[in-house]
């Protein structure tokens, strides 16, 4: 399943083939592969794609103030 803006979900386990040939491995029921290429654990989603959309020239705060 693909999200708006967010991990690509697929039923695990999963193996992903990275360019540089590395496979990496995981055994979890569900697996959120990264789409944005933010996450500290690439290719496994760490949510490092909430803290800022892609095109959105800043963060803003519930008061509507910039974060």
């Amino acid at each position: 399943m693909l999200t708006d803006d967010g991990p690509l979900l697929v039923p695990g386990p999963v193996e992903v083939t990275l360019a540089d040939g590395t496979v990496a491995v995981s055994t979890r029921f569900v697996v959120a592969v990264c789409m944005c290429r933010r996450s500290a654990i690439y290719p496994w989603c760490d949510t490092s794609h909430r803290r800022r959309a892609t095109g959105c020239p800043e963060t803003r705060t519930e008061e509507g103030t910039p974060s």
